[in-house]
């Protein structure tokens, strides 16, 4: 009887580096992780952990008169970060393919799975827009924001001004924007867009493609419309923390075919720890012609 062990008919594929590879994308190419921050992201193993975020008390200025100096306590608040996204891939490589096996081809599959993570992964924290408060909030849901390129301006200048009118933005805090690709072709006509290549302090956000209303632009194609409106997200990267973690890429040989099964498990999950240091903007979605 023949043996069934056999190798794996991509000869390049070690599941180590997979992962290394579309762990350094994913962290390195996402929109929306350049606009978030990790600081709690610890340890993931598994899909429901939780990671404790501890936030500390406000401090109350008193003035100094002849009485004994207050000491007041303060209580740090604390709340979870929960892992509750689980997401996967699962793919069949027919060993009819062995003979084309090469690094260059499991590259492309690397950024196919990239590519597919990275479009739920934005989706997910775009939608974290209902966490804005109505004074951050530009339009509303009965009366959404009609854009062009001679208004454009003016409302990413709203926007900003809500942020700042919050205390979001400081000294060394850079507020962002995303938009779509619609939006970036109303943007681009704009006198008053700065483009990445014009602006001189090279500060911009990787991927960013230039700054408006003092903000750094990146552009996803998953800021997608929902009932005719857009919901632009705008913020500084105090705002949302995020986790995650690719836990596992591993391949196993095929029982029922003379194929290999690829599959890996990616979770990770999001919270909102500073809603002030959201801002979004209500925009109708252009019809189509």
């Amino acid at each position: 009887m023949a043996s069934q062990t056999s190798t794996n008919a991509y000869s390049v594929f070690i599941p180590e580096i997979w992962s290394q590879k579309l762990n350094n994308m994913l962290t390195k190419e996402c929109v929306m992780l350049q606009c978030v921050n990790r600081n709690w992201e610890g340890e993931i193993k598994n899909q429901g952990d939780k990671v404790k975020i501890i936030q500390p008390a406000d401090v109350t200025i008193s003035t100094l008169g002849t009485d004994t100096l207050e000491y007041k306590e303060l209580t740090p608040t604390s709340t979870d970060l929960v892992i509750d996204q689980k997401k996967f891939f699962a793919f069949k490589i027919n060993d009819v393919a062995q003979v084309q096996s090469n690094t260059d081809i499991m590259e492309a599959h690397l950024r196919n799975a990239k590519k597919a993570i990275e479009e739920v992964q934005d989706a997910y924290l775009l939608s974290l827009h209902s966490s804005v408060p109505s004074a951050n909030t530009v339009g509303t849901e009965s009366s959404a924001i009609s854009l062009d390129k001679t208004t454009i301006y003016s409302k990413f200048v709203d926007l900003a001004l809500r942020l700042k009118n919050s205390d979001a933005v400081s000294a060394g805090v850079r507020p962002w924007v995303v938009i779509n690709p619609t939006i970036e072709s109303y943007l681009l006509q704009s006198s008053e867009f700065i483009s990445a290549h014009n602006v001189a302090d090279k500060t911009l956000r990787e991927g960013a493609i230039g700054r408006i209303a003092g903000m750094d632009v990146l552009v996803s194609t998953n800021l997608t419309a929902v009932s005719n409106k857009y919901y632009v997200l705008a913020g500084t990267n105090e705002a949302i923390t995020f986790a995650s973690q690719l836990a596992k890429i591993e391949s196993l040989r095929d029982q029922s075919s003379f194929s290999d099964l690829v599959r890996g498990l990616y979770l990770y999950g999001a919270k909102v720890v500073q809603p002030n240091a959201l801002a979004k903007m209500v925009v109708t979605a252009p019809s189509a012609s």
